[in-house]
């Protein structure tokens, strides 16, 4: 079955409307992307593109639909394949553009065994490596919480174990508490 008119506009309006318009439009289309839908290839190309796109809002509202697209739409698994462009997102200039990113990330995991291993091995490099980023706190907050959700969609101890770890390499008490409280 493909897009629907309604749907049709509504990407176009998450990407010319107003700001309301826009606004509007990109929670649709996660309501809806949240969902298995069969007309993910009609727009999965101009998503990949749209992460490089000179708006940094459209970068986000694009990682955020192919996450969502991969998660529970990508019967082909093009997400193990289109996973390195996806992940750039979340070290995007725009701070506020690679977080949303990077807080809709742990949805590609649930696709499969394949994808959950990207995102875990991206999430986990990142956590070890990451410290001189700019906010590199907050992404690692981020990075653990991802964890949980996929572990609280998966029920996979070796996700909660991997968190532990990670949790146990952090020096700062403070922090390390932060993190903590995220499994507790």
């Amino acid at each position: 079955m493909a897009m629907d008119e309604d749907l049709k506009k509504a990407f176009e309006k998450s990407k010319s409307g107003t700001k309301d318009e826009q606004y509007e439009a990109y929670l649709d289309i996660l309501e809806i992307t949240d969902q298995e839908v069969d007309w993910a290839y009609e727009v999965w190309d101009q998503l990949l593109e749209d992460l490089s796109h000179t708006d940094n809002h459209q970068r986000s509202r694009a990682a955020q639909y192919l996450a969502n697209l991969a998660a529970k739409s990508d019967p082909e698994n093009r997400m193990v394949t289109d996973f390195p462009q996806l992940w750039e997102v979340t070290k995007d200039k725009r701070f506020v553009t690679a977080r949303h990113s990077l807080q809709a990330i742990w949805k590609v995991g649930l696709a499969g065994e394949a994808q959950k291993q990207l995102v875990m091995d991206a999430m986990v490099d990142r956590f070890e490596n990451g410290t001189e980023e700019k906010n590199y706190t907050l992404i690692r907050s981020d990075i653990l919480q991802n964890m949980k959700q996929l572990y609280e969609h998966l029920e996979d101890e070796s996700i909660k174990n991997e968190a532990m770890r990670l949790i146990e390499l952090v020096d700062d008490p403070k922090y390390k508490k932060k993190y903590q409280k995220i499994w507790n």
